[in-house]
């Protein structure tokens, strides 16, 4: 059995545990579960750390458990929140909560013959039937009032942070959630909880619930990984555009790759111990081989390689970087008519976009692509000038006449024209 607390040193993902975890964690096949509460149907870059502990948990011989907050998730924790959350109808919850498994199936074993094999809950199983006199008898009579409003998580939204304080809902979520490892460890033997160091206070919630519901011999631990941040110390995984999803309709893989590719040096070298399953030896490797030549950018392509692989496919990667030729480097125009809108309006993104009306289809391309107020040719007679010299393409093609008559047979998906003026300057037509 693998050290799963060495595993996570060395990634940089061991932010703080309680005493005893790892010798506990070497002398047994531990169950451990972490939470995630299902407020979207799709788990975000964020989200990533804590499942790729999971990862590496069952890689280790233990057994991991996902709960899937559907109790907890119609409520809302106040961790690191300035106020309170939308609640969700379980119609909605049970939606994401599908999604979320089909994404972690990506990263965890739930099928295999195994006893470590990983295992889905939805603490709304356990709660739904659990009556309020219940709680309050099973365990609010455990944990002291006191000792709820000395967790971080509530003074930060006492004394300040938000405008509306704290409501009694929120209040009584560390409560939730140290019921959920209480619940666990009777049922199903769970002795670990994981998550993310922001957690801490609701974790160890759970393991004083469960130290006075069972007595002190009672063995369970809490680890958490660090808050992932950049190297500017800004907040991980937002870009202008919002969260980095694991779901392709909402962030197609050519802009998750991006998103990797595009990281800093001291970023990458961190992320591609956090988030790959390489090991230390061949990422050790990586590192040295990318500090001999910063500029080749080994570290980001292998780390966005491998996290577009694990998160979507094989395909998915080379669609990903034959959608990035077709911007920075060659491409044909069937790579081009390849790619699905969503990824063309993401290749294309940062250039400039002009709309031209369907009826002006059948038109010559000089009269098309010299409209006034366009900036894509100075002049119809720079245009034929261009095109005489073979410095003009349309959908990667080269433009051999500049009187070309430009119809519905060329268009991109039945909608666009990408004209290209040289080598750099993209100009994407959108025809309505």
């Amino acid at each position: 059995m693998k050290n799963f607390v060495e595993e996570l040193k060395w990634r940089g993902m061991l932010a703080q545990m309680t005493p005893g975890t790892e010798e506990f964690l070497m002398e047994n096949m531990v169950s451990a579960y972490l939470g995630t509460d299902p407020t979207a149907d799709s788990l975000h870059i964020g989200h990533l750390c804590g499942i790729m502990m999971l990862r590496h948990l069952q890689r280790c011989g233990h057994k991991p458990y996902l709960l899937v907050g559907g109790a907890t998730g119609m409520i809302g924790d106040p961790s690191g929140k300035s106020q309170e959350r939308n609640l969700l109808d379980a119609e909605t919850l049970y939606h994401n909560q599908e999604a979320i498994k089909s994404q972690v199936a990506k990263f965890l074993d739930f099928d295999g013959d195994e006893p470590n094999k990983a295992e889905l809950v939805n603490n709304y199983d356990w709660m739904k039937d659990f009556s309020f006199l219940d709680f309050a008898r099973v365990v609010g009579k455990h944990i002291t009032v006191n000792y709820m409003m000395a967790k971080d998580s509530v003074q930060q939204r006492l004394n300040g942070t938000s405008r509306d304080g704290l409501s009694f809902t929120e209040f009584t979520y560390q409560l939730l959630q140290g019921y959920d490892f209480l619940y666990q460890y009777q049922k199903y033997g769970v002795r670990l909880q994981l998550g993310g160091n922001d957690q801490w206070g609701n974790m160890t919630t759970g393991t004083e619930l469960i130290r006075r519901t069972l007595g002190s011999e009672a063995q369970a631990y809490c680890l958490t990984c660090p808050l992932i941040t950049k190297a500017d110390g800004k907040k991980f995984g937002k870009t202008e555009s919002g969260n980095v999803w694991l779901d392709r309709n909402r962030t197609t893989p050519y802009a998750f790759y991006q998103f990797w590719l595009n990281v800093s040096d001291d970023d990458a070298e961190r992320y591609i111990k956090i988030f790959t399953s390489l090991d230390r030896e061949t990422i050790e490797g990586l590192v040295a081989e990318h500090k001999q030549d910063p500029g080749r950018r080994m570290l980001q392509r292998r780390l966005a390689e491998e996290v577009t692989v694990m998160v979507h496919s094989k395909e998915d990667l080379d669609m990903a970087i034959a959608a990035s030729n077709i911007l920075f480097g060659k491409a044909t125009k069937d790579q081009l008519a390849q790619l699905d809108e969503a990824t063309l309006n993401d290749v294309f993104k940062d250039v400039p976009h002009y709309e031209l009306p369907k009826e002006l289809l059948g038109g010559k391309a000089i009269d098309l692509f010299c409209q006034d107020g366009w900036d894509v040719f100075p002049s119809k007679g720079e245009m034929r000038k261009m095109v005489k010299g073979n410095g003009v393409s349309l959908n990667k093609e080269k433009l051999t006449a500049f009187d070309q008559v430009i119809t519905s047979d060329d268009l991109i998906d039945g909608k666009y024209l990408l004209v290209q003026r040289g080598k750099k300057n993209y100009y994407l037509i959108t025809v309505k």
